[in-house]
């Protein structure tokens, strides 16, 4: 442990939107006797990409200023203000750091282009001096753990789970703990509201399959209730695929998307799930999951910007179509399908799909409708609740037959609808749905 500085220092937050289990506050409080935090709505994620989307939209927005005014009721109980602006970090974190005269600033690691451009124009704003601590924080398998090179990052999913699986361990949560000296400052800083980021305000949609609000503390209290309360956790291979209603899934992705949550706490409650009820296939492929996800992020790592190029991974060379009609009947729910229909109109009305709709929805714009899969991500990009970058462009590429999948398979939407909705209620869920 190093000696306690008499300095400052600033956490950045981004998208580890937590208290628990955070490596980079972790790290912040065990160095310095006072720490201060700050997070940046950054205006860029509220512009219009060059597909023709918001990078953000009303969904994923609301939920990210519920994460933030609970994150900052929860820092305060650790004695760490948390300062909110609505502009650029370059800008707000040079400001900070004059103001508190800071030495020190930790932060996540992140390493895909956008959120890299935007820690390096953060380190061209500040003195040269102030010592920038980065982690990588984001994994269920640390980088250092996993016994392979990023060049050796198989090409296969099920060769990689494997790997993991015999020769590398997950790291225990961290604990964090209050800091010994609360800095003496007013925080005028203010969330912002929709209104404040180019939105009206709205209510969650009646038929929403996650209705849930963001922040850490509603994270562990489905946690709690999926696991210990109703013990959903035991049937969820059973249940992972269903298309309605809140209890098919465990949705924690949208807490794990920003941060919420650690994947290494939801596999550290797995594991006393198993050791306080019982183990199945069900508690196991929770675990799976979160290695797809995992693996998702080593793939980023590896291959870098070809994530989001229309070759993929796969560098191959399909004549994908751009027609604006086409794209806006697959948006509309307007297409041949009416599995994807119903799917596009929940996207469009809630701001969540299921697994197996985004799976399907995917396939039917690459594949059936032969469309640039990356017109389809960034809608998905600005739509969803629980939108990651590395598992939405991973999964797309995976769909759209330049990514990880051996096999190059196409969805047929119409037998998947039979074996998923045979009754057709969740179409019909939708389908009734007028859209305006």
């Amino acid at each position: 442990m190093q000696e306690k500085q008499n300095d400052i220092a600033l956490v950045w937050f981004r998208n580890d939107l937590r208290v628990q289990d955070n490596t980079v506050l972790n790290n912040a409080i065990r160095n310095h006797q006072s720490v201060i935090a700050c997070y940046c709505f950054d205006p860029k994620h509220y512009q219009i990409s060059e597909y023709g989307f918001k990078k953000t939209e009303k969904f994923r927005a609301k939920f990210l200023i519920e994460t933030i005014h609970d994150l900052k009721h929860n820092l305060k109980a650790c004695n760490i203000e948390l300062l909110v602006a609505h502009e650029s970090p370059e800008t707000f974190i040079k400001l900070l750091v004059e103001r508190f005269n800071i030495q020190s600033m930790y932060m996540q690691k992140e390493w895909t282009s956008e959120e890299v451009e935007t820690s390096n124009n953060v380190r061209i704003s500040l003195p040269s001096e102030i010592n920038i601590h980065e982690y990588y924080d984001q994994f269920l398998y640390h980088p250092k753990d996993i016994n392979m090179s990023l060049s050796e990052i198989p090409q296969i999913f099920t060769n990689f789970r494997k790997k993991v699986e015999k020769y590398s361990e997950v790291r225990p949560p961290v604990v964090n703990h209050s800091t010994e000296k609360t800095v003496d400052l007013t925080n005028n800083t203010k969330i912002p509201t929709l209104e404040d980021l180019g939105f009206e305000t709205f209510e969650t949609y009646p038929n929403s399959a996650f209705p849930f609000t963001g922040g850490e503390t509603n994270a562990l209290n489905r946690l709690n209730n999926y696991f210990f309360e109703t013990k959903t956790l035991g049937i969820y291979k059973k249940t992972r695929n269903g298309l309605a209603g809140t209890g098919f899934s465990s949705k924690f992705s949208s807490w794990l998307a920003n941060g919420s949550i650690s994947s290494r706490t939801i596999y550290n409650k797995i594991k006393e799930f198993e050791n306080k009820h019982f183990k199945n296939e069900s508690t196991y492929w929770l675990i799976f999951e979160l290695i797809w996800r995992d693996y998702f992020k080593y793939i980023s790592l590896k291959h870098q910007n070809n994530i989001f190029k229309v070759g993929g991974i796969l560098k191959k060379d399909y004549d994908w179509k751009t027609d604006d009609h086409e794209i806006r009947k697959w948006i509309d729910g307007k297409t041949r399908s009416s599995f994807v229909n119903a799917n596009m109109i929940e996207i469009k009305k809630t701001g969540w799909m299921s697994n197996r709709g985004r799976q399907n929805v995917a396939s039917f714009f690459a594949k059936d409708m032969l469309l640039d899969w990356r017109i389809g991500a960034a809608y998905f990009e600005a739509m969803l609740i629980d939108y990651d970058v590395h598992s939405n462009y991973g999964n797309w590429m995976y769909v759209a037959g330049v990514g990880n999948d051996p096999r190059d398979r196409k969805f047929n939407v119409d037998l998947q609808a039979a074996r998923y909705d045979a009754n057709g209620n969740f179409q019909k869920l939708w389908l009734q749905e007028t859209l305006f």
